[in-house]
């Protein structure tokens, strides 16, 4: 007796990426809507926030002394050693490795190179915006501090946002911005919070980072996700000239002809004189070749079926001088005696 095996969970994922050689039709490009302007407004406005709340020195910035003072990675030392490698997955390089294979193998999967060029854009977008506002506040992180109290801005720091916390929410969330399901999209959008919370978290617990850098790295993260829908027309504008090059370089090289330069000729119109213009020509008649005559016997002609066979009178034998036609009188034959 045959027993059919049940399906798993991954079996049934695998068996829809079999069924899926061309990119879907059902995957919608996000646009920004009305919904999504009002985020990143709102976002913006607590990115400006804490901007401010530090420049300030205000109370944001004595929350940070004093979570600094508080040493969490004396408080709790037996998880040290974990979150010393949960910090990788807010490292730019190995989670833009992990990722890009992923969406490298999506792309190949459905014959298309947006997730790549996406990733490809948030990345940058991420190394320009982040890295001039590190530049360009210049906060010296906990562990360099010089005196207490103080904002630490402008001494040539480079922690403000936190790096670390704006990759894992760029990195993460953009599966979450691709993926091709509403359902997939919720449970990927609580993943990669959940996973950059925690490398936030870790940051302050190893003490590289303030609180306030925290979050300012959420805040610059999410508005790098919230803005690639503005980045699509290009992203769109890149893969076409991508598979243009490709048909190109199938097609082979083709090397022009050289051009050979043409050099205008005038012509003049040519005069005659009047001695010497030609007479006109008589039209001469075409001559033509007689053909040979054809002798045809003479009197009516008539197929071969029409004649009237006529019976040949006499005898069909040459003539032969010793002997005698029919019906003429026969020769005395002599008499020979006994």
């Amino acid at each position: 007796m045959r027993t059919e095996r049940n399906l798993t969970r991954l079996d049934r994922v695998f068996a829809r990426l079999d069924r899926e050689p061309e990119r879907p039709a059902h995957i919608d490009v996000p646009r920004m809507s009305r919904h999504r302007v009002v985020l990143f407004s709102a976002t913006l406005a607590f990115y400006l926030a804490i901007v401010w709340a530090v420049v300030t020195t205000s109370w944001l910035v004595r929350l940070d002394w004093q979570v600094m003072f508080f040493r969490p990675y004396q408080q709790w030392p037996e998880i040290h050693a974990f979150l010393d490698y949960y910090v990788v997955l807010g490292q730019r390089g190995p989670t833009a490795v992990m990722v890009s294979a992923w969406l490298g193998w999506r792309s190949w999967r459905q014959h298309t190179l947006r997730p790549l060029l996406t990733l490809g854009a948030s990345l940058l977008l991420l190394n320009i915006t982040v890295g001039a506002a590190k530049i360009g506040m210049g906060r010296l992180g906990p562990h360099y501090a010089t005196v207490i109290g103080s904002n630490e801005m402008g001494l040539g720091g480079d922690i403000f946002p936190s790096g670390h916390t704006a990759n894992a929410v760029v990195t993460w969330g953009i599966l979450a911005y691709l993926a091709s399901t509403p359902r997939a999209r919720r449970w990927l959008s609580a993943l990669s919070a959940v996973t950059s919370l925690g490398v936030g978290l870790t940051t302050v617990y190893l003490g590289t980072h303030w609180l306030s850098d925290v979050l300012l790295g959420w805040a610059a993260g999410l508005l790098i996700l919230l803005a690639l829908p503005w980045v699509e027309p290009l992203i769109a504008k890149a893969e076409t000239a991508l598979f243009d090059l490709r048909d190109r370089w199938r097609a082979g090289p083709t090397t022009p002809a050289p051009a050979v330069p043409v050099t205008p000729v005038v012509l003049k119109p040519r005069t005659t004189p009047a001695d010497e213009v030609p007479a006109a020509r008589e039209p001469v008649a075409s001559v033509r070749t007689p053909r040979a005559p054809i002798h045809l016997a003479p009197g009516p002609h008539t197929t071969r079926a029409e004649r009237t066979p006529v019976t040949p009178v006499g005898s069909r034998r040459p003539p032969h001088a010793d002997r005698v036609p029919r019906g003429g009188a026969q020769a005395a034959r002599p008499m020979t005696g006994g």
